[in-house]
């Protein structure tokens, strides 16, 4: 009688155990599907960041002004867009620029934007465009 209530009990203990440990493993994300966004801004300018296939990539990139003149950005853009596709992207009045891009296939992509001077009426404005430039590679 002793032995059947072990028994009993103990068989009780595994299938709550089982229960308990199935739960938590089927409860837990899927490695694949875990995404990464990773911000860009001015000071990555050069930057080489490695990314994985899903994950997002958004650029910000700040104008500024300088001896009275404005200093603005253009779209950035992908140089592989199989790489690394845009989904949105936009320029602000104040010079700013921004874009998100998606990581879809691997390879490296550089992701560019051009900085040009905007003079107000009166000033005189560098000829000079810079580039920004980061290049992603994608795993």
């Amino acid at each position: 009688m002793k032995a059947v209530k072990y028994a009993t009990g103990l068989a009780l203990g595994l299938a709550v155990t089982a229960t308990m440990v199935t739960g938590t493993v089927s409860a837990a994300p899927h490695p694949a599907s875990a995404r990464a966004t990773i911000p860009l801004t001015n000071v990555d300018n050069g930057r080489t960041v490695t990314v994985h296939a899903g994950d997002e990539i958004r650029v910000r990139l700040t104008a500024y002004r300088e001896q009275g003149v404005m200093w603005v950005w253009s779209e950035p853009q992908a140089s592989v867009p199989a790489t690394l596709r845009r989904t949105g992207g936009s320029l602000s009045p104040n010079g700013d620029a921004t874009a998100v891009f998606e990581a879809t296939g691997s390879g490296t992509s550089d992701i560019t934007s051009l900085r040009r001077c905007v003079a107000p009426q009166g000033q005189v404005c560098s000829h000079a465009v810079l580039q920004w430039k980061a290049t992603i590679n994608v795993q």
